[in-house]
């Protein structure tokens, strides 16, 4: 059953295929300064139903994920990047990580989180 999700203004919408298992919370910078909790998908299970043109992207460091945010209310929403679950970026198989803060209608307290220590690990 797809989820929908948006940004505090309603600009940026998307929906994914299913509701998450679980959610990621990272320890790096720009994480922890998002307040984000992610949820990942391979890019067939992400649909943008909003235009692209309210999307703005940050990235930073090595410049490897695209840090989308609304950019009419600044909302982070989802990212782009190779899957880093090897410890090293796989291109090949890409993830689109998504702001499970921002699902509509989810009972985001009942999904367990894990931590990631990103502060360490990048």
């Amino acid at each position: 059953m797809a989820i929908k999700g948006s940004c505090h203004c309603g600009k940026t919408q998307f929906e994914v295929n299913e509701a998450p298992s679980t959610v990621t919370s990272c320890t790096c910078s720009l994480c922890s300064k998002r307040g984000a909790l992610w949820a990942y998908y391979r890019p067939a299970q992400f649909r943008l139903t909003s235009s692209p043109d309210d999307v703005a992207t940050y990235q930073w460091g090595s410049r490897t994920v695209k840090h989308h945010f609304c950019a009419a209310c600044g909302c982070g929403t989802y990212s782009e990047s190779p899957d880093w679950s090897s410890g090293q970026p796989d291109f090949d198989n890409p993830k689109v990580g998504v702001n499970s803060r921002l699902f509509d209608d989810f009972d985001l307290a009942a999904v367990p989180v894990t931590v990631i220590d990103g502060k360490n690990l990048w």
